[in-house]
């Protein structure tokens, strides 16, 4: 009987350049175009060459040839140790991503936030944004709180509210399991007459935009709901 499906004649896949799990830049016989244009170890111009000149040329001074510009005609082409150029690269990338992190702040709240303690956050939030960070706002709940979920939403938006001059809310806030967040970002060019600790302690005696007898009068209030353990509404 004649198999309907007869089996593949050749060998393996032809090796275009790159091993299969190779990520790094073509090097030394993976380079397969007939010429390149190559920096030398110095960072020197060496000009337009044929592929194994130029790797004629690196092999002599003990150095790999490194595709540094693929998609350029011909290829540019360094004369490097290939071992110190993927160190370095991965040090600059992970100096690339701890810079990135570095421009993000984090500020923690709970649903039951007291004030002395909301208004020493929103101080420390204004101080972030003023230097340019970004500032990101998580509300955690825990246990029965999330059965009011509303609270929290409550703490974010006025935390928002309160930093609104020195930065902007990306979106609105967004619960995402216990979690409540919200991302600001500072404000392009904005002036700064005062610091934030001479905003929240103003010669108006205020506090975070509110007269000290309001937010007593806030302190002192506490919501019994179902034994939830009293939350001060902020």
């Amino acid at each position: 009987m004649v198999n309907a499906f007869p089996k593949k004649i050749g060998g393996k896949k032809k090796d275009f350049g790159r091993g299969r799990f190779d990520r790094g830049p073509r090097r030394n016989e993976r380079i397969r175009v007939p010429e390149v244009r190559v920096i030398g170890p110095d960072g020197a111009q060496l000009g337009v060459m044929a592929t194994r000149d130029a790797l004629a040329r690196a092999r002599a001074l003990g150095l790999d040839l490194i595709e540094v510009a693929a998609t350029v005609n011909p290829p540019v082409c360094r004369i490097l140790d290939y071992g110190k150029f993927k160190y370095d690269e991965e040090k600059k990338s992970k100096g690339q991503q701890k810079s990135n992190a570095s421009k993000t702040k984090e500020m923690k709240f709970r649903p039951s936030v007291d004030v002395g303690d909301y208004n020493t956050k929103i101080r420390r939030g204004q101080e972030f944004l003023s230097q340019g960070f970004k500032l990101k706002l998580t509300l955690m709940f825990r246990g029965r709180e999330m059965a009011h979920q509303e609270l929290g939403f409550q703490v974010v938006d006025r935390a928002i509210g309160d930093l609104k001059e020195f930065g902007t809310a990306d979106s609105t806030p967004r619960l995402a399991g216990r979690t409540i967040s919200a991302m600001i970002s500072p404000r392009v060019g904005k002036a700064r007459k005062r610091s934030p600790s001479e905003d929240m302690n103003g010669r108006d005696g205020s506090i975070a935009g509110q007269p000290f007898h309001d937010l007593d009068q806030i302190k002192n209030s506490v919501l019994e709901v179902n034994g939830f353990g009293g939350l001060p509404s902020i």
